[in-house]
């Protein structure tokens, strides 16, 4: 293993961490900072071939939903012909996408989150690598949800005490305290994943609740309902996951299991937040914000989507494409549709629903197959992953969490873990058959011979 191949597992683990400390890679300097660590990471992964001598990619075709709509963003901003000329103006290209210059930079992010998550499935190359991200992600989820439960408590307004958001409700480190809900979803699901197939030893029990119990409190706190549906519906799916017999006991069990872990966070939540902490959760889904009424953005979204197929409005054209079918006559400009599916129509068309149907198709199709790997910690890392991720995909029903930079690469990270946790690494150690081989190469990575020979090789 090179220095090159090291340093850059060490910055995927950075990325997961600094995107999100940085009020989780919402403003353009910071972006411009996550793109150039991508680039770093594609650097020492050049590197890592040219001294090893192999330059090594992943074969998992679920890096090819993240290329092709980068490409389609590429696509949708390429000129043919020219818009009628106005008064004053000529020569306007005319484009699939109504916000060409917002496109472009959608495509560009779409390409950095590709390389990024092409990176973390070559560079978890190894049983020890994976133990690595996992409990990076449990770690540092308990210890940013103990900051955030703090800040709440000493300065709930502001983020470090020091940034204000004028237009958001901020919770942690992120300006929208449903990313923060959205974040708490996936780095609470490992240690859920893990407990619910036994891979936690009995000494270490009590400290894995401890932290799933305060990412769930924090999570509550947040005042998130989309988060707190995601949640519910997270250890539901854990539920039906891991009990595979048809015992009434063990379902019994895992349901009450459930139940308390439910009860144990709200209790944990009123006794840190008081009852005002579920209030919110009895608002309706209307709003005096025109921005945050789900209804009325949803209602006008349809119409953009029918106006725009097939091709859609153009990849982060969705501000633009909305004003001219809103209601209230753009009153308040709406940049998100508050539901990732609908903005996906919206924005690419049916090529977009072509997309993300295959990814989801092609996730939980491997998530199911490595949930049943014989390794016990595999096994939990591959369950709590796919939990993290349906949790997420739940949650986009009803913001739009995963167009936060630091949502979508911990979403990416938890995507790597389900697809490595079925792989099979040199170091891994077998607990059914220790007589089988423990060297045994990846099924995902494929080296490419660069030409280069090795010292002593003939």
């Amino acid at each position: 293993m090179t220095w090159a191949n090291k340093l850059a597992f060490f910055l995927i683990c950075a990325i997961i961490v600094l995107t999100t400390l940085f009020y989780g890679t919402v403003h353009h300097p910071v972006i411009a900072f996550f793109y150039i660590l991508v680039a770093a990471v594609v650097f020492l992964w050049a590197a890592d071939g040219f001294t090893s001598g192999k330059l090594r990619y992943s074969k998992s075709l679920l890096q090819l939903p993240l290329i092709a709509a980068a490409a389609y963003g590429f696509i949708q901003i390429i000129p043919f012909g020219s818009i009628a000329d106005a008064p004053g103006v000529a020569q306007i290209p005319r484009t699939i996408s109504l916000d060409p210059f917002a496109t472009q930079l959608s495509a560009l992010h779409f390409l950095a989150l590709a390389i990024f998550f092409s990176a973390a499935l070559v560079l978890t190359e190894s049983a020890k690598r994976l133990q690595k991200l996992v409990f990076l992600v449990t770690i540092f989820g308990f210890v940013f949800a103990f900051f955030a439960i703090l800040q709440t408590v000493l300065s709930p307004n502001k983020i470090y005490g020091i940034y204000e958001s004028a237009n958001g409700t901020p919770f942690g480190s992120f300006v929208n305290r449903h990313d923060f809900a959205a974040y708490m979803e996936m780095t609470l699901s490992l240690p859920l994943g893990l407990m619910f197939v036994g891979a936690v030893k009995k000494d270490k029990r009590l400290l894995y609740i401890t932290a799933i119990a305060l990412m769930g409190i924090a999570l509550i706190l947040s005042g998130s309902r989309g988060g707190l549906v995601a949640f519910l519906a997270q250890i539901f799916f854990l539920i039906i996951l891991t009990t595979k017999s048809k015992s009434f006991g063990q379902t019994a069990l895992k349901i009450g299991l459930g139940i308390a872990l439910v009860a144990a966070v709200v209790a944990g939540s009123i006794f840190v937040g008081g009852e005002s902490s579920l209030t919110r959760f009895a608002e309706t889904v209307g709003s005096e914000n025109v921005t945050t009424d789900r209804l009325h953005i949803w209602t006008v979204t349809l119409s953009v989507i029918a106006n725009n197929l097939p091709l859609g409005a153009g990849l982060g054209a969705f501000g633009v494409a909305y004003t001219p079918f809103d209601s209230f006559s753009g009153l308040e400009r709406v940049e998100q549709a508050h539901n990732d599916y609908l903005q996906v129509l919206a924005d690419a068309g049916i090529v977009g629903l072509i997309i993300g149907g295959f990814f989801l198709f092609r996730l939980f199709r491997k998530g199911l197959i490595n949930a049943k790997t014989e390794n016990t910690f595999r096994r939990g890392a591959a369950v709590g992953a796919l939990a993290g991720c349906f949790a997420i995909l739940v949650h986009s029903l009803f913001d739009f969490v995963l167009h936060t930079t630091a949502v979508s690469v911990l979403f990416l990270t938890l995507v790597s873990i389900v697809v490595s946790a079925g792989n099979r690494f040199e170091d891994d150690v077998e607990e059914i058959d220790q007589r089988r081989s423990k060297k045994r190469r990846s099924a995902t990575v494929t080296p490419i011979e660069t030409g280069r020979k090795r010292e002593g090789e003939g």
